[in-house]
């Protein structure tokens, strides 16, 4: 059965989006040959790594519903990231709000206007 392996980022302003990601998550980014892109690793073990590319066309209107297919990373503290998110310069389109039985999830925008998913893990969610 087909996996993701791979995702990527686009940005109109690379160097934004790095450092919003790196002081958020802690992925580091590495420049891969001759064009405006970025390898990304999240971390070690299981989960996928991805890429930062430069966009091509315009920024996301800021306030379109959730209509992407958004990546989502698991967290252990939900409310200390989203902390981390506004102080990076993204902000919280969806609040927090409970998927029963599986945990808590929000929805944020980065500085550059893509859509991304957090969700912390708690069973006893309603």
């Amino acid at each position: 059965m087909p996996r993701p392996v791979h995702f990527e980022i686009h940005a109109t302003d690379p160097e934004r989006a790095i450092t919003f990601y790196t002081a958020v998550f802690e992925w580091s980014f590495e420049r891969s040959g001759t064009e405006p892109y970025w390898l990304i690793t999240t971390g070690e073990g299981p989960g996928i790594n991805g890429g930062l590319a430069k966009r091509e066309g315009p920024m996301p209107d800021s306030d379109a519903s959730v209509n992407a297919f958004p990546l989502t990373m698991e967290v252990d503290d939900l409310d200390l990231l989203t902390r981390e998110v506004e102080l990076a310069g993204g902000r919280v389109v969806v609040a927090k709000r409970p998927i029963p039985e599986v945990g808590w999830i929000t929805y944020c925008r980065d500085p550059e206007g893509n859509l991304f998913g957090m969700l912390q893990p708690d069973p006893s969610a309603e």
